[in-house]
């Protein structure tokens, strides 16, 4: 199993199949684009930061809509969410994207813009690597991002979408999340990892990644 980062939102999942969730075109926001091939492309919403699949190499399918379903060996759940607290009237919908893949259960955020409700909480359910933003103005911040965790209790959680070196988007730095992390708990990660089931911590560790 080896999950890498492609700046921003974009993750690629990779072991029999590849899932690679919110791909970006790079040079519209700054950073490098994503060199990536996929069977499954899995999009939170249609916004030019995590819709653009014309990058993405590969006979892949695009999942964009909420709902239960199985894709080449794949069980993929969408749960429906929204991206500020308006009930999706200042920036629409968001999809959060639950996925198991190799054993490991993923879920992929997308641009969450509140704190999900008991309902969606219980929808998520159980989840080994979670993929949360973090930045804030656009989707949920670190304080936010924390407590989410705390509910989901994930064996790993990774933050995404926060301003980094030439990202072009007015939003925080990482720098908030990580102070209100366990220093203990924080684990400073490579651009890709590979890893086992059984190689993941019994309690969460956050793990950063770097491009």
């Amino acid at each position: 199993m080896i999950v890498t980062w492609h700046g921003h939102s974009c993750f690629a999942v990779k072991d029999k199949v590849v899932v690679v969730m919110d791909p970006h075109d790079g040079k519209s926001i700054g950073i490098k684009q994503p060199v990536v091939k996929a069977d499954i492309v899995l999009v939170s919403h249609d916004h030019f930061d995590h819709n653009c699949t014309r990058i993405v190499k590969g006979d892949f399918l695009v999942i964009k809509e909420p709902g239960e379903r199985t894709e080449k060996e794949v069980s993929i759940t969408g749960i429906q969410a929204f991206h500020d607290t308006e009930q999706g009237g200042k920036r629409g919908k968001d999809v959060i994207f639950k996925f198991e893949i190799g054993g490991v259960m993923f879920c992929h955020c997308g641009d969450l813009g509140h704190l999900p409700t008991k309902e969606q909480l219980d929808r998520i359910g159980k989840v080994d690597v979670l993929f949360i933003p973090v930045g804030g103005v656009f989707t949920i911040n670190a304080a936010e991002a924390h407590r989410l965790i705390k509910s989901i209790a994930p064996k790993v959680a990774i933050p995404m979408h926060y301003r980094l070196g030439g990202l072009s988007l007015s939003i925080q730095t990482i720098d908030e999340f990580e102070r209100l992390s366990p220093a203990e708990k924080v684990i400073h990660v490579g651009n890709e990892v590979e890893f086992q089931l059984e190689d993941l911590p019994r309690h969460t560790e956050f793990w950063i990644f770097s491009l």
